[in-house]
């Protein structure tokens, strides 16, 4: 069960940090400084803004802030934090901040310029005279706003509240409680509470007096739960604190200072479950008082050198070799912003949020112009959509960012096996595709009317027997194992949610006629709901057991081997089909006629289960499949582009990059990086991830100890400059200019015997 926790401590300062295991100097440069440090993609306006659509991101990995200008001057800024749920388990904002100078930003007419620094994570405003930095401290939970002024004049520093009293949630905004429309649940939005009486502050907060979390589980047939865990929303509080040297009281909600030329506010935030506001306000204090322990000076040179370290772990920097009207340069500038979005939200507690992360806003969309805190799909997560922002990290080499995503399913794993003897009465787990950060189903999915129904019984067709997300966990374990060789996570959290997942398997399908496993009843996807042996879960087990097996032997148990070995002996085959003669994959062996949405099921033989695809048998059977797919199409979760470039098909996947990364119709942000809303919401981060994930592709892929170097790049149009990691702690740093590979360092220099550069007759030999 999710259990509350905090921060870590390190160093001599025991700063709060956010945990990281790469292994011992995986970070070192590899001598091309100038280009490690050179980061593409920052963004530059002339004119003020008008609301929050024209904001641009800052972040820490814990704590986000959209920022924007208005037309008056005043500098505006959301903040949100990654484990901010209240008692609707919506991830909400923290609140919103408002500076104001006097005379007014804008008063003396001088050049305007809004400029977000990806380097250092920075957002620089200036006009005339006067200048304000924004940062969040990359090691604090806290932004930072520094003002300085030619000529002194006043600031003002106030929370901007929006959620004043109790408010209910109309039935079009219900999506943001996505999993609670149509229930038992009073649907309110709750105000925040500004602390009376602060003498040179001020706190604000929201606490969470009610939880959904015990009707999820007794409406499951879980609720003996409820007496051996602990509520994860109940009593959590989270707000700010906002502080500036020299400023005093204006109101409970506003600090000023007198003329002055320079001046530094901070917001530190927090986010526990505590038994009283008081103890929650004392932790706010001490933790404001210790995030000032440094001076601004050493602090923001701290800032800086995560930022530059993180940056110097990879890039993707495509140049066209002639006019392409300007598409590569667009590549590399959202490669950079949707690493940059994903770091900004992703080293907190809990993984990413698919629709939005952090940075949900006043989007104005027509028929759903609702506050910052509304998303689409609410506050579960989607593992189809979730585990997209996962697979795009391991080639950056940003392994401490896919720590939430494990821990969140490792901390669920006890319900889910409670779960599973309960409904099924016999050992293992699953996931089910759409739930709760804790675990359990969304109430609506699962179903309000239980009459005459038992407490396996699902009522949403689209996930009702949709598991295959526990598979596409371990595969994503293992890819991530392969790239660190840590055993900590091997042994935490691969083999216990392993050898759940593969129990589970083992256990709830019966052998057919012939010994094999009868994956029945089941689901391709979402697309097929009656289907059996479908091709996820299939090419999923005859993917995972060879590398389950292959595992240290010294972390495995006897029961381990036997139980994987009996299983790999029960599988079926794929399933598989001729068209126009041809053999091909097929989504299941069995299915329904007409299909319920519009996935490509057949293709998870390729990914994420790579059975087929460039350098492995029957390439061509896999092409096939490919060219006769169901749904051809590309945008938000739609992965055709990672796909092709794994079966070498470098022009629908160069073509559905481009695409991606430069198509923005009916995108309301103004900051090209928030894509979306597509299917989500804005930004979409998985209309990021696949396309990040495909331009990976198309540069490097690993097939067993082969490193396949542009196995689907389109070398006659775009040159590239590229640092990523493969399996086995590898770095991979290159430059192809006008055809040619003209720098390549690998790291250990003993994987260079496993370079394979398909370039020329190398690519023919490969592909034949």
């Amino acid at each position: 069960m999710a259990k509350s926790r905090t921060l870590g401590k390190s160093g001599s300062k025991t700063r709060p940090t956010l945990k990281t295991r790469h292994p011992a100097g995986f970070l070192a440069s590899t001598g091309r400084t100038a280009e490690i440090y050179r980061v593409i993609g920052d963004v530059i306006w002339s004119t003020p803004g008008q609301s929050s659509v024209d904001s641009l991101p800052l972040g820490n990995g814990n704590l986000a802030a959209n920022v924007w200008t208005e037309p008056n001057g005043d500098i505006v800024l959301y903040l949100a934090k990654n484990d901010a749920w209240d008692h609707l388990g919506r991830l909400i904002k923290l609140g919103r901040i408002r500076l104001r100078l006097t005379p007014a930003l804008t008063a003396d007419g001088g050049a305007f310029e809004q400029k977000l620094s990806l380097a250092d994570a920075s957002v620089v405003i200036t006009s005339g005279g006067t200048s304000v930095r924004l940062w969040i401290d990359a090691h604090w939970p806290r932004l930072v706003i520094e003002v300085n002024r030619a000529t002194p004049g006043d600031i003002s520093a106030s929370l901007d509240p929006w959620r004043t009293s109790p408010r209910e949630i109309g039935a079009k905004e219900a999506h943001a409680a996505c999993g609670l429309e149509g229930g038992q649940v009073e649907l309110t939005a709750r105000p925040d509470h500004i602390v009376p009486g602060e003498p040179a502050a001020v706190i604000w907060y929201q606490r969470n007096e009610t939880s959904v979390w015990p009707l999820t589980l007794d409406q499951q047939g879980l609720g003996e739960l409820k007496a051996r865990s602990t509520d994860p929303l109940l009593h959590r509080t989270f707000g700010g604190c906002l502080t500036g040297t020299g400023f005093k009281k204006a109101g409970e909600s506003t600090l000023v200072s007198g003329p002055a030329t320079s001046a530094v506010l901070t917001v530190t935030v927090h986010a526990a479950q505590t038994d009283t506001v008081a103890l929650w306000l004392a932790q706010i204090r001490a933790a404001t008082a210790s995030s000032s322990a440094g001076s601004p000076a050493e602090l923001w040179h701290d800032h800086q050198h995560w930022w530059r370290e993180f940056w110097s772990r990879s890039y993707i920097r495509p140049e066209a070799r002639a006019p392409d009207w300007n598409q590569a340069a667009t590549i590399a500038e959202q490669s950079a912003w949707q690493r940059y979005l994903v770091a900004c939200c992703g080293r907190g507690l809990y993984p990413v949020k698919f629709n939005g992360g952090l940075f949900t806003a006043d989007w104005g969309l027509k028929d759903e112009a609702f506050d910052a805190d509304y998303r689409r799909w609410g506050g579960g997560y989607w593992w189809q959509n979730t585990r997209l922002i996962y697979w795009a990290l391991l080639a950056n080499g940003d392994y401490e960012l896919v720590r939430p995503l494990f821990r969140m399913y490792r901390d669920m794993l006890p319900l889910a096996e409670h779960r599973t003897q309960q409904w099924y009465g016999h050992g293992g787990a699953f996931f089910p595709e759409t739930l709760y950060f804790w675990g359990t189903h969304l109430p609506s999915n699962y179903g309000w009317d239980r009459a005459g129904k038992a407490p396996r019984d699902i009522e949403n067709q689209y996930i009702r027997y949709y598991w295959n997300s526990g598979l596409e966990l371990v595969a994503l374990l293992l890819e991530t194992f392969d790239h660190t060789t840590d055993t900590a996570l091997l042994d935490e959290e691969l083999l216990p949610i392993a050898r759940a997942v593969m129990n589970f398997c083992a256990l709830h399908y019966a052998n057919d006629a012939g010994g094999k496993l009868r994956f029945a009843p089941a689901q391709a996807l979402e697309t097929w709901w009656q289907a059996e042996n479908p091709m996820p879960e299939v090419a999923a087990l005859h993917f995972l057991l060879p590398r389950l097996l292959a595992l240290p032997v010294s972390h495995l148990t006897p029961a381990d081997r036997e139980n994987w070995h009996a299983l790999a002996t029960r599988l079926p085959a794929l399933p598989t089909g001729t068209v126009d003669g041809r053999k091909l994959l097929r989504s299941a062996e069995i299915h329904e006629a007409v299909p319920n949405n519009s996935e490509n099921p057949e293709l998870y033989a390729v990914f994420p289960y790579k059975l087929y695809g460039l350098g492995r048998p029957e390439l061509e059977v896999a092409q096939w499949t490919f060219a006769r797919r169901l749904f051809p199409d590309t945008g938000g979760w739609r992965q055709d582009a990672v796909h092709a470039a794994l079966l070498g098909l470098t022009e629908p996947a160069a073509f559905y990059v481009s695409k991606n990364y430069n198509d923005r119709t009916g995108f309301p942000a103004t900051f090209k990086g928030f894509w979306g809303p597509n299917y989500d919401w804005v930004p979409d981060f998985d209309h990021g991830s696949v396309s990040q994930l495909a331009l990976q592709t198309m540069l490097v892929q690993t097939v067993g100890e082969r490193i396949l170097l542009f196995p689907a790049w389109p070398a006659d149009r775009w040159n590239v400059t590229f640092k990523l990691h493969v399996t086995g702690q590898t770095v991979v740093e290159g430059e192809l200019k006008d055809g040619q590979l003209v720098h390549l360092t690998v790291t250990p220099e003993a994987r260079r015997k496993d370079i394979v550069v398909l370039l020329g007759p190398n690519r023919a030999t490969l592909l034949s």
